[in-house]
């Protein structure tokens, strides 16, 4: 049998090296190779040795076996690069016209957040970040936000383990700033958010905010009408005009919500802004002094302002986009429209 073994692995050697095709290749793996191969048939035949025998000459049967198994393979990769070369020499045409790879373009979110961010540090701001992932006391409890408070409920946000929860707002990231640094702050806090909606024309449950933090000595309502004016005017235009009314948010007090002027009529009413001739852009407010003193702020010392815009928001009143999902859903002809935009 020993003899048997190496004709076999020599024949096989040859049988090999004389593959052309694909299929030559599969022939040769069956002969050699499968079921009914002579080089299976050894095992079977082992029984018929000696048992003190039957160890050595398993081995060799093994080695014979790797043997043709890596020249089976070797031939393979061989005759697929040769099959693949004649493809592309068959494919190429050298005197065939090239053609235009298009150019790819940055997404209209990223866009609008590049520039919001240059426009709030053209004021003075800095670029803060924070972690997407939060616990409650700086995602709720410092921002002066109650137990019974809607916003905490699971129906509105997502909760992991351990207490942690995926932030809802980037609010948090001023309250991180706040712990560390002392007065003068400013800043912005662009990064995403996520909230248990689901998507329509108006909401997602993954999105893009802006927040604006500005605590020193002096501080009032009327910075912070002349920061969302500047702004406005550098986002949509000399023309845009804005204004604040009151509202209601846990964390500031007195609490405002941020209006411009339609950007599609110039206010005059139309179907956008239902005739109002207003757009909502985000909420606003003076720093509530609880929040200060959380941080470790004396609140008869500082004050502040801070604000807070959906950057998805924006980017769809910036290039009149009508629904929300248009920005997820990857449709290449919507981001064709955006090939060149400048930042």
């Amino acid at each position: 049998m020993h003899t048997q073994l190496e004709e076999l692995v020599a024949k096989a050697q040859e049988s090999i090296a004389a593959c052309r095709t694909p299929n030559d290749i599969l022939d040769a793996r069956a002969a050699y190779l499968g079921k009914k191969s002579v080089l299976n048939g050894l095992y079977a035949r082992l029984r018929e040795l000696a048992p003190e025998e039957r160890p050595a000459f398993g081995q060799l049967i093994n080695q014979a076996r790797t043997k043709i198994e890596g020249l089976i393979a070797a031939k393979d990769k061989e005759i697929k690069n040769a099959v693949r070369a004649q493809q592309v020499q068959q494919e190429l045409d050298p005197g065939m016209p090239g053609w235009m790879s298009p150019f790819g373009s940055l997404h209209p979110v990223t866009i609008v957040r590049k520039k919001i961010e240059a426009v709030f540090m053209s004021m003075g701001f800095e670029v803060a970040q924070g972690p997407e992932i939060e616990d409650e006391y700086h995602n709720f409890d410092a921002l002066n936000t109650p137990q019974d408070h809607p916003s905490r409920n699971l129906a509105d946000t997502f909760y992991l383990q351990n207490g942690k929860l995926l932030r809802t707002q980037t609010s948090t990231v001023q309250i991180r700033v706040m712990e560390k640094y002392k007065p003068p702050i400013k800043i912005i806090s662009p990064g995403r958010c996520y909230r248990n909606d689901k998507p329509d024309p108006s909401h997602s449950p993954v999105f893009q905010q802006v927040e604006s933090l500005w605590v020193d000595k002096g501080i009032s309502m009327s910075d912070l009408k002349d920061t969302l004016q500047n702004f406005a005017t550098a986002m949509f235009g000399p023309d845009v005009k804005s204004r604040i009314r009151p509202h209601f948010f846990p964390f500031t007090e007195p609490s405002a919500e941020m209006d411009i002027s339609c950007v599609s009529c110039a206010g005059e009413g139309c179907r956008v802004c239902k005739q109002s001739g207003w757009l909502e852009m985000g909420g606003a407010g003076m720093v509530d002094p609880a929040v200060l003193s959380m941080v470790g702020i004396d609140p008869e010392i500082y004050s502040g302002f801070a604000f807070g815009l959906g950057i998805e928001r924006i980017a769809m009143l910036k290039y009149n986009i009508g629904d929300m999902r248009i920005l997820f859903e990857n449709d290449v002809r919507m981001l064709r429209q955006f090939r060149g935009e400048s930042l």
